[in-house]
């Protein structure tokens, strides 16, 4: 069940995340506790995090969705819905804006894509979306104010791109039941060569070795664990690039603890990452397409990486990286439709099992240990 969260903007209460009152989690028991004798140690304290690959919504999704008064996307998602709302905090790649009808749908190659879609989102427990990515620009600034509107409308944590320097300012935190609070930072390498509008940085943050710095610094005094998103590396290709490589040594150095990577459109290897002082950084370098419009096999496979925060004695620990591979269909009664790929059969998809244990094999060659669900 998803814990309870809250949102802090510079420690700002914004809102609740998802949970149900009826049932509170129960991840420690306080049965046999003298709460008059000092414990010989602290109780570890630990959440779990879901982040997916690139959302990227093309023309013939969201015309999949058509109903006669809007827009359903949940039938394409259900299936996937279980491995989205089972953790603690719930990370999405929403790569194309949610400008939403009133200033024109979009596809390829400048996006913009039904409200609908952000309300999804939210309805498969998905609690933050990174909108940093070489699209964020495609259809001008309408589109990303009308987008954060209703991310806004559906208290939904965004990161990456912001309505003004004081919205930019805001480190991103959630504040977890269980007295873990994780920050959230998001930057692109470019924007499709669209320039930023002078005097308007806010509406997209640019990787910048200097900001990220900063960002992070400001990040680790107000939680406890930092997650950073970076849309980088070269699209289609299954392994990271060298800027992908010294990036992820930067942040690790910079003690950042996990960084989730979007852009390629097809899934790179994960691995642990040495900074300076001991640190341990988990790195993702591309999870791929978790739900789009291209075709080719290889971008239709996409996956959700899982992992713990762990708490114990103030230090923070990044554990048990697992994951699970996923596959955008193109049969059955929608045209694309995410699914689990090991509930595929070979009317879905030919040889699956096949393509499962390859894509394991290339995800896990820099961390053996890394577990599969399935």
């Amino acid at each position: 069940m998803k814990k309870f969260l809250s949102i802090i903007i510079l420690g700002g209460l914004l809102s609740g995340c998802s949970g149900s009152l009826a049932d509170p989690p129960l991840s420690h028991s306080k049965k046999n506790i003298n709460l008059h004798e000092k414990p010989p140690y602290q109780m570890e304290e630990r959440v779990s995090v879901t982040a997916v690959g690139d959302m990227l919504i093309h023309d013939r999704v969201y015309n999949d969705a058509k109903t006669s008064d809007g827009f359903n996307f949940m039938p394409m998602l259900e299936k996937v819905k279980p491995y989205l709302e089972d953790t603690t905090i719930t990370l999405a790649n929403q790569e194309t804006m949610i400008g939403g009808e009133e200033i024109g749908l979009s596809s390829y190659p400048s996006f913009n894509t039904p409200k609908e879609f952000g309300t999804t989102l939210k309805d498969l427990g998905v609690d933050v979306v990174s909108l940093a990515n070489n699209h964020t620009l495609d259809r001008g600034e309408d589109a990303v104010m009308s987008a954060l509107d209703h991310w806004d409308h559906i208290n939904m944590m965004y990161t990456g791109a912001y309505r003004n320097e004081e919205d930019q300012n805001n480190t991103r935190v959630l504040k977890t039941e269980e007295g873990i609070d994780v920050s959230f930072l998001s930057y692109t390498y470019g924007t499709n060569g669209i320039p930023v509008p002078q005097g308007k940085s806010h509406l997209v943050n640019l990787i910048d070795k200097e900001q990220i710095k900063q960002d992070v610094e400001e990040a680790q005094q107000k939680s406890d664990a930092t997650v950073l998103s970076l849309h980088f590396g070269d699209e289609y290709e299954p392994l990271p690039n060298e800027e992908q490589q010294d990036l992820m040594e930067y942040t690790a150095d910079l003690g950042v603890d996990v960084v989730i990577g979007h852009h390629p459109h097809v899934l790179q290897p994960i691995e642990w990452v040495d900074g300076e002082d001991n640190h341990k950084m988990l790195a993702v370098y591309s999870l791929g397409n978790f739900f789009s419009g291209q075709d080719a096999l290889e971008k239709r496979i996409g996956g959700i990486i899982k992992f713990d925060f762990a708490k114990k004695d103030e230090d923070i620990s990044v554990e048990d990286p697992r994951f699970m591979l996923t596959y955008v269909t193109s049969e059955g009664p929608h045209a694309y439709e995410a699914v689990p790929m090991h509930e595929l059969n070979s009317d879905l998809l030919p040889e699956y099992k096949v393509l499962m244990e390859e894509n394991k094999q290339h995800l896990s060659q820099w961390m053996p240990e890394l577990r599969f669900i399935e």
